[in-house]
C-alpha cells in the first residue's frame, strides 16, 4: 500500500474561508465514528497531487497537532469556475476494520470485435463496490478487454479478479463491458479523469465502515 501523507493544522470554524483559500489552503473536515468533527486546512497542492494518488480508495494519513490519524477521502468540492479544490471531508477510519469504497474500473488492451468493426463497445460500468481492510484497499481495478472477440461478447462483475483480501460488492452479474451492435450502444457517461484535476463538477463518494451494517 502507498503511503500518502497529508500534514494539517487545525483551524476555527468561525475563520474567513476565502481568505484561507487565497493563502493556497483548503477549508476541510475531518470526522469519524470514533473521531470527533475536527475543522482543518490543507496546503492546496498538496491535497491536489495526494488527490490524484489516493483517489477515493486510498489511505490518507492526516498529520495534525494532536497526531496522526488515518482516513479517506470521503468527498470535495470544486469552484466550478476555477476547477479548483475549494473544500474537502475526511473519513476517519480504524486499520483493523474493512470499509466500503468505491473502486474505479481501468480498461485496457484492445476488443478484437470492435477492431473488426463487428461492433462497439459499451463500457457500461466504470466503478465497482468493494470491502476490504484498508491496507488491503487497491487504487484501480484493471479489467482486460481483449477477450471480447465478437458481437455480444460481455465482461461481467464476476469475471474480475480481486486482489487478496478484496471482496466484491458489486452484484456479480453486473454487466461491466460489452461489444453492442451500432443500433444498440447505449450513450456512456465518461468517468472523471483525475489526472487533470480539472474536474468540472461536484463529486464525493460514500466510505463507511464495514461493520455498521450489522450495528
Amino acid at each position: 500500500m502507498q503511503e500518502i501523507i497529508l500534514n494539517a493544522a487545525f483551524r476555527d470554524s468561525k475563520d474567513n474561508v476565502d481568505a484561507l483559500r487565497a493563502d493556497g489552503l483548503v477549508p476541510a473536515v475531518v470526522y469519524g465514528k470514533k473521531q470527533e468533527a475536527k475543522s482543518i486546512v490543507i496546503n492546496a497542492k498538496d491535497l491536489t497531487k495526494a488527490l490524484h494518488q489516493a483517489g477515493e480508495s486510498s489511505v490518507v494519513t492526516l498529520k495534525t497537532p494532536s497526531g496522526d490519524i488515518n482516513t479517506l477521502i470521503h468527498a470535495y468540492d470544486l469552484d466550478p469556475v476555477k476547477n479548483v479544490l475549494t473544500h474537502a471531508d475526511f473519513l476517519a477510519i480504524d486499520m483493523n476494520k474493512e470499509v466500503e469504497v468505491a473502486l474505479v474500473i481501468e480498461f485496457t488492451g484492445e476488443a478484437p470485435a470492435e477492431k473488426q468493426g463487428l461492433g462497439v463497445l459499451t463500457k457500461a460500468l466504470h466503478e465497482i463496490e468493494i470491502k476490504a481492510l484498508p491496507k488491503d484497499l487497491p487504487h484501480n481495478i484493471e479489467v482486460d478487454i481483449s477477450s471480447l472477440t465478437e458481437l455480444g461478447s460481455q465482461i461481467h462483475a464476476k469475471d474480475l479478479k480481486m486482489p487478496k483480501g478484496v471482496t466484491m460488492l458489486t452484484d456479480a452479474d453486473e454487466v461491466v463491458a460489452v461489444i453492442s451492435s451500432i443500433k444498440e450502444e447505449v450513450e456512456e457517461t465518461a468517468p472523471i479523469d483525475l489526472s487533470t484535476i480539472e474536474i468540472s463538477e461536484e463529486r464525493g463518494k460514500k466510505a463507511e465502515e464495514g461493520e455498521e451494517e450489522s450495528k
